[in-house]
């Protein structure tokens, strides 16, 4: 595999994991070109006994009747619907939604061009360019078309419970999650981190979250997606790198995210079986030109 770099980043004072031009100044894949024929056989080979576990948030959708902007706000539900009846008499049922991707309470993908830094995306592409008007034109969920299919690794970080409040995870976390779970992440693997907390943010209880050093691993390990009951701190733990994961990891080093997982019965079963490794799968809805989507990620034991 070709080492990743570090490279210096324009307005920026400090090095930080850079895939630029790493597969291209065209690509649009980015860590999911770690994600090999190789990587996905060594998921399919954690599959034993077929048994399936959702890692997405349930969400009941609500009549769309406050306005366009409800479903901005994290106390209402990220799916509003208007319900239609064909024919005279009602022959058929159906609905129009409004989905609100980028949702606290639902479990969605987030593409490359969600984030830019110093007003570009990925993989160097100026924001304006990328996302237009009219739709993401480079760096959206086009990248997904194909689904994503690789070995899944869960760390899980609650051991002595939920994290405490505003708790930076590092890599000395996930070391030793490693060494307590018995299981190695590998280059192309998706890394699923379960925290104890949910994505909603409370201003009463600041968020723990991602620290850079924790992002740096993942860019030295190869981690090819990243899924989190939560990623980036509220507020921010480090006012130089705000939001590691949305501010390094999607326009820098092209990583793709899966916020707002539901992990509670991911942790659960892994526990009984003993296993932390599983095929791991996400196929969003087939919807191109957008910067996120929601999805349902499977976890096959």
């Amino acid at each position: 595999m070709e080492a990743p770099s570090v490279n210096v980043v324009a307005g920026s004072t400090q090095d930080l994991p850079n895939n630029w031009g790493r597969w291209g100044d065209d690509d649009e894949g980015g860590t999911l070109n770690l994600i090999t024929e190789e990587a996905r056989t060594r998921g399919a080979a954690e599959v034993h006994s077929g048994r399936a576990v959702s890692l997405a948030i349930p969400i009941r959708p609500t009549p769309l009747i406050s306005g366009p902007f409800a479903p901005s706000t994290q106390d209402a539900s990220p799916v509003q619907q208007v319900m239609v009846y064909t024919g005279s008499p009602a022959i058929a049922t159906a609905e129009m939604m409004m989905v609100t991707n980028h949702h606290p309470r639902s479990t969605h993908l987030d593409a490359l061009a969600h984030m830019p830094r110093d007003g570009r995306v990925y993989p160097g592409r100026l924001l304006g360019e990328s996302v237009t008007p009219a739709g993401a034109q480079h760096g959206s969920t086009t990248a997904f078309a194909s689904g994503i299919v690789t070995r899944g690794v869960l760390l899980d970080l609650t051991v002595n419970g939920p994290l405490p409040s505003g708790y930076a995870v590092t890599s000395r976390d996930f070391d030793a999650a490693e060494e307590r779970q018995g299981v190695r992440l590998e280059s192309g693997d998706a890394l699923v981190v379960r925290c104890g907390w949910p994505m909603t943010p409370d201003p009463a209880r600041p968020m723990p979250g991602m620290s850079l050093d924790a992002v740096r691993w993942m860019h030295h390990r190869g981690v090819a997606l990243y899924v989190g009951d939560i990623g980036d701190a509220h507020p921010a733990l480090d006012p130089a790198c705000p939001a590691p994961l949305h501010g390094v990891g999607l326009p820098l080093m092209g990583m793709p995210l899966i916020d707002a997982a539901e992990l509670e019965e991911l942790a659960a079963v892994s526990a009984e079986l003993g296993r932390y490794a599983f095929l791991l799968m996400a196929a969003p809805p087939r919807i191109h030109g957008l910067t996120g989507v929601p999805v349902n990620p499977l976890a096959l034991f």
